[in-house]
């Protein structure tokens, strides 16, 4: 699951933005060590590699003066900001996003502190993706034990699967502890410091955390993240009506359970739950299921994901009351129409799982000590991820990342905003292409995507005055996925015709999640389809699904192909 999916007052998960940050229109980025949902690959144990740089002779970069000008002092009567600090960069919350920044920071040599009130990994790897990917991959091999057919294709005979409760928690549980650990330790064998308590802005470039501790840095990052959005009227009692939190820690299997919500979080845990016995019922306010995914491949989904399973639906409606199980009653959920808000139905089930998305912690932050005022929860930044105060005004060296900002609810999305900001603190501009970030959703099979959906590229061609095509392939034209008995599935590519520019790219399939990258980085450095369709991808693979949707493409015979001087030279 990815750690932080979109807060949605609709009861439905996840959005991804319909615009493309930056003031050039040329967004070019830097490679960086390998990261898992991520995490920095020190997190797994492996030692800081050398970095290569991407160089460009057609980007003006500018100092990091030149855009620091136009910043201007925010907070008035909190003091003016030391003439000297404890630190280069303070870095509130311990999460993906602050640890990737905080890793980049002392490869440019940056003295760095990171403040953490919880404990380290934030959502993602104690209470989000890490853990989730653990129940997911036992869910798969059951679905697989349990597939008679599959098995028998196969020439395999296996006796009736089963599981232990309490050895799957056990798995999910100590593979945070373990990524935790890691994370720990690649932060302390490279300098940086680890603070604990709760950490808030006190002022200009100082911080306060614990009881009364007070540190100054030049530069201040805020990643405090997030926590499950629970809607009104929704009673959480940990045991019987659960977020994603309690769910993780698989306390138990209930025989019938309600989702609410059918976006990331809440096809994960179906996916989960179905694999081991329980009877599952979505209710979601949208019209349709899935409702953040492209269209094509949410109706894909559902025939797969959905329908084969033991899981019933209810569409157009919000949970407007939840009842948790008491005095050997059941939970009761009542249903009312989203639009007019009538009465429709109530269901009693056993349990009931709060899937509506995350909203941002950004309580107690001392936002008000820098004019800052929330929006929604949601710490307003630009492009860059300065922090923006209530005036409308930069406030001088504070920046947000990740959850707490709203730009992109994904783990790695607040990883590589954290490393951006500290490639400006390090007096080098940089712009995050937030269309090139890919997501994936980890169900059986996987579904991916970057870049726009198909109406969305539709909606911006009609207002830039564009064409747009469509592109498809099928895994079951793919020898890997054949050898596997894998064949369920599609590519599907959203492109320029005119140009080749790759607007958006959508998998549904085995590994899915794995053959996104391709895509994204593609988008990232700006790679049009005319170049990658003359690429060389190893046979029999998986990544020849990528391949066959590059030259399924048909871009107009005038758009040009990079010269090899042209080419982005790593």
């Amino acid at each position: 699951m990815q750690s932080a999916m979109a807060l949605s007052f609709s009861q439905t998960s996840f959005t991804r933005p319909n615009h493309v940050l930056g003031s050039t229109g040329s967004v070019f980025s830097t490679p960086r060590s390998l990261r898992f949902c991520g995490l920095r690959r020190e997190a797994f144990g492996f030692s800081p590699s050398n970095q290569l740089a991407l160089r460009s002779d057609r980007i003006h970069i500018p100092s990091r003066k030149s855009f620091q000008v136009f910043a201007s002092a925010s907070s008035n009567g909190n003091g003016a900001p030391p003439k000297s600090f404890d630190y280069d960069l303070i870095i509130i919350g311990a999460g993906v996003g602050g640890h990737g920044a905080a890793l980049h920071a002392v490869e440019k040599g940056l003295k760095t502190a990171i403040i953490e009130g919880d404990v380290v990994g934030g959502t993602c790897v104690n209470r989000g993706c890490v853990p989730s990917k653990a129940l997911l991959a036992v869910s798969g091999r059951m679905r697989e034990l349990q597939n008679e057919h599959h098995m028998k294709s196969f020439g395999l005979q296996v006796s009736a699967a089963g599981y232990d409760r309490q050895g799957v928690a056990d798995h999910a549980n100590n593979l945070a502890t373990k990524i935790r650990n890691n994370l720990t330790n690649s932060m302390k064998a490279l300098g940086v410091d680890i603070l604990t308590g709760f950490g808030s802005v006190l002022g200009p470039q100082k911080v306060k955390y614990g009881k009364d501790n007070i540190i100054t840095a030049k530069d201040i990052i805020i990643a405090t993240g997030s926590v499950p959005f629970v809607p009104k009227g929704i009673e959480v009692d940990g045991k019987t009506v659960i977020t994603s939190d309690h769910a993780l820690k698989l306390e138990s299997v209930p025989d019938w359970i309600a989702i609410v919500g059918s976006g990331y979080i809440g096809l994960e845990f179906s996916d989960v739950y179905t694999a081991l016995g329980s009877e599952v019922t979505f209710i979601e306010a949208l019209d349709q299921l899935m409702p953040g995914f492209d269209p094509e491949i949410s109706k894909l989904a559902q025939r797969v994901l959905i329908n084969p399973r033991k899981i019933d639906y209810h569409t157009g409606v919000f949970a407007s009351k939840i009842t948790p199980a008491k005095d050997g009653k059941p939970v009761l959920i009542e249903l009312i129409d989203a639009k007019t808000k009538e009465p429709k139905d109530t269901l009693e089930v056993d349990a009931a799982l709060i899937a509506t998305g995350r909203a941002p912690f950004t309580n107690g932050l001392g936002l008000e000590n820098v004019n800052v005022v929330t929006q929604r929860g949601f710490i307003p930044v630009d492009e860059r991820m300065r922090v923006i105060d209530g005036n409308g005004t930069l406030v001088p060296n504070l920046y947000c990342i990740g959850d707490a900002n709203g730009k992109l609810m994904l783990a790695h999305a607040a990883s590589a905003q954290g490393i951006s900001v500290v490639e400006q603190v390090s007096g080098r501009d940089h712009v995050l292409n937030h269309l090139s970030i890919p997501a994936a959703c980890f169900t059986h099979p996987e579904i991916s995507m970057v870049g726009l959906t198909e109406p969305q590229a539709k909606e911006k061609g009609e207002k830039e005055g564009f064409k747009v095509s469509v592109a498809k392939t099928s895994f079951k034209a793919n020898t890997k996925a054949l050898a596997e008995n894998e064949g369920e599935g599609i590519a599907k590519m959203i492109y320029r015709p005119d140009n080749g520019e790759i607007l958006g790219v959508h998998i549904f399939g085995l590994h899915a999640a794995d053959l996104i990258h391709e895509a994204s980085n593609a988008i990232a450095l700006g790679t049009r389809i005319q170049d990658i369709k003359l690429a060389v991808h190893a046979h029999p693979t998986l990544s020849e699904v990528l391949d066959e949707l590059f030259k399924a493409a048909k871009v107009e015979s005038h758009a040009t192909t990079r010269t090899v001087s042209e080419k982005v030279v790593v």
